[in-house]
């Protein structure tokens, strides 16, 4: 039984590891955008407040 599951086992391992589909830099760049956006709606909505 060893010498089968050996085999499929290496199989499974390879397949298991493909490349992205989307390019790192790419999400990167996405996460970037959004988190850059949603401070400057922070900033934009307490801009006009004093300080407590």
């Amino acid at each position: 039984m060893p010498t089968l599951t050996s085999p499929l086992v290496t199989l499974a391992a390879e397949a298991g590891h493909s490349e992205l589909p989307i390019h790192p830099y790419l999400i990167g760049a996405i996460t970037l955008a959004v988190l850059l956006a949603l401070v400057i709606a922070l900033v934009a909505f307490g801009g006009g407040r004093e300080h407590s």
